[in-house]
């Protein structure tokens, strides 16, 4: 058994300084992905009756709830017996995770209990070989958080949260989604550290052509545990006031700003490495209003219903940031970015930070590793499989949906067959029934339509974004 589950309260990762670590590692030149604790579910998505399935850093990893312990465990995700992925198992009657192949079982903190296939009194599940590896694990603002590294290291690296979020939580709203994007956590990191992208790319969704203007970027100081830089004109040419921008290494970023007309908001997101070239974005985008109404419509927004339009937003620049880290590795990849990229403005400032942290702290998370060839625009507009699946909330109105439309298929089936004796009854013609069954089941038919079209945004994107979409034309003025 190599270390054991901890799942830690807020309170307990308050390290003292002379016991805490830097993320990264101790080495001053050379930042370690592993040695960080990196966020993998929202724990609403979770499902306590089953074992989830999730890669970190290339590590399959099984996710599950011990009644025992009443935590949240996450495993290795390969019995030590034959192999087997322990995701494909279940939680047994007792609480331990069992495999699918033959019934060994597992505890929290990886130790084999049973294995049925041997004699009573046999004693093999107490050896080490037995075991699973375990890693530590932590539930943060809502967010199952694993540490892949040395497990003695895991309670003294600090758990990179939403500071202000924690110091005034119920001062607060915030807006949350995830997905799995098919391009590397860095590449991720770039784009949305990126605020100058935002008028062209986020076009009519997010952002509008109109607010396009210089954008001058400063950093302010920089290391191995990220950067920290500010834009002082802000936004929408300055409108919206000053923004202060952070990247915490390796896999955290947030912009803050205060506006009269909105109050302070942010813009947070986590990077998740799966593997090469795939990653988990985790966003979050809380809101500290001047006004209690946009809070309260916030709270009121099913969080399907949101989920729908920050998937599209993640689209707008899905297919194309797919492509570009293709071409960057035809160049050389990050190592090489100053030639491969021309950034003449500061509007790049933030871009160039990040790049030269990952090559003077040798921060690449898959050094030597190639990128898969491209994929199709079909599957990169894919939403089922890289979030609805995983999301509690979309897989349960999408399942609400289907059930709905069923039930109108069925109501205008009994319309349209109790048409004859609807007229029988009413001692008229078969006109007016008719009739009364047509428009019925045109209404019906128009409302499953209205569903399947609702549906659909739960498994695709949409083919063509909103920024390319032809603009509306003004009317001419007269005379």
């Amino acid at each position: 058994m190599e270390t054991s589950i901890a799942l830690q309260s807020p309170d307990s990762r308050n390290q003292i300084a002379q016991s805490s670590l830097p993320a990264g590692g101790t080495d001053p030149n050379r930042f370690d992905w592993f040695e960080a604790w990196h966020p993998v579910s929202y724990i609403e998505d979770l499902d306590k009756t089953q074992p989830t399935p999730f890669t970190l850093l290339d590590l399959d990893l099984v996710i599950w709830w011990d009644s025992k312990t009443e935590s949240w465990c996450v495993l290795e995700d390969k019995c030590s017996h034959r192999l087997a992925p322990l995701s494909e198992g279940r939680i047994a009657e007792d609480g331990l995770l069992e495999c699918p192949y033959h019934g060994w079982a597992f505890t929290a903190d990886g130790a084999c209990d049973r294995i049925p296939q041997q004699p009573a009194g046999g004693s093999a599940e107490t050896s080490k070989r037995a075991c699973v590896r375990s890693f530590p694990a932590t539930v943060q603002q809502g967010l199952l958080f694993v540490y892949p590294g040395k497990a003695e290291n895991a309670d003294r690296v600090k758990v990179p949260l939403i500071d202000a979020m924690a110091e005034s939580p119920d001062e607060w709203v915030c807006l949350n989604t995830f997905r799995d994007l098919p391009y590397d956590a860095l590449t991720l990191l770039e784009n949305v550290l990126d605020s100058s992208h935002v008028p062209f790319t986020h076009h009519r969704s997010v952002g509008n052509r109109s607010n396009a203007s210089s954008v001058e970027l400063e950093v302010v100081e920089s290391g191995k545990q990220g950067f920290s830089g500010v834009w002082e004109e802000g936004p929408r040419r300055g409108t919206l006031g000053r923004q202060t921008s952070r990247f915490v290494a390796p896999n955290f970023m947030w912009h803050d700003l205060t506006s009269k007309q909105f109050g302070r908001t942010m813009t947070v997101v986590y990077a998740t490495p799966i593997r090469k070239g795939e990653c988990r974005v985790f966003a979050r985008f809380p809101f500290k209003f001047s006004s209690k109404i946009p809070a309260l419509a916030i709270r009121l927004t099913p969080r399907w219903y949101s989920h729908i339009g920050q998937n599209s937003v993640l689209e707008d620049d899905q297919i194309f940031l797919h492509h570009q880290e293709r071409y960057l590795e035809q160049m050389g990849g990050g190592a090489n970015v100053s030639k491969a990229f021309y950034l003449p403005t500061k509007a790049d400032a933030f871009v160039s930070a990040l790049r030269q942290w990952v090559n003077q702290f040798q921060a690449d998370p898959f050094p030597g590793d190639r990128l898969t060839p491209p994929l199709s625009k079909e599957i990169l507009l894919d939403r089922y499989h890289s979030h609805t699946q995983h999301c509690q909330s979309c897989r349960t109105a999408l399942s609400r949906i289907e059930q709905i439309q069923t039930v109108i298929l069925f109501l205008g089936a009994i319309v349209w067959l109790g048409t004859p004796l609807l007229a029988v009854l009413l001692n008229q013609s078969a006109a007016i029934p008719v009739a009364v069954s047509v428009g019925v089941s045109g209404l019906v038919g128009l409302g499953w339509l209205g569903l399947n079209r609702l549906k659909r945004q739960f498994y695709e994107g949409r083919a063509i974004p909103l920024r390319n979409l032809p603009e509306k034309r003004s009317a001419k003025v007269k005379g």
